[in-house]
């Protein structure tokens, strides 16, 4: 995992607070489910999605800006297949925390279709 981030660069800091963060939400959610949480998931779940795909776009740049200075020869034409294979860790990266922040969700969801009882403080 230490490699993944190594690898996929600055840009899978942000893309895993901002997952890390709708976990939390979502299983937060899952406990209590009230509806205030919905629009903070959706939210967090979009901005992890951005954040690694501005991670992939970053990553594709200095792969692209690298190239000036490879040599001509044959191998040179692998560098940006490299590079983007590397920066596709930021979108998996992303990719993974939201499918596990929507597992959380639908738990929370399953449980108000169940007829799970309002919250004390939700009856006033």
């Amino acid at each position: 995992m230490r490699e993944m981030f190594h690898i996929g660069g600055f840009g899978m800091y942000p893309t895993a607070a901002f997952g890390l963060l709708l976990i939390a939400v979502a299983i937060r959610y899952a406990i209590k489910p009230e509806s205030r949480y919905i629009p903070l998931q959706i939210t967090l779940g979009l901005l992890t999605l951005f954040s690694g795909a501005l991670g992939f776009t970053t990553g594709i740049i200095t792969s692209f800006s690298a190239m000036g200075g490879v040599p001509g020869d044959g191998s040179s034409k692998w560098i940006p297949l490299i590079g983007a294979a590397e920066s596709l860790y930021n979108v998996a990266l992303a990719l993974a925390l939201i499918i596990v922040g929507v597992i959380a969700a639908s738990v929370g969801t399953a449980r108000i279709a169940s007829g799970l009882p309002k919250p004390a403080s939700a009856r006033a």
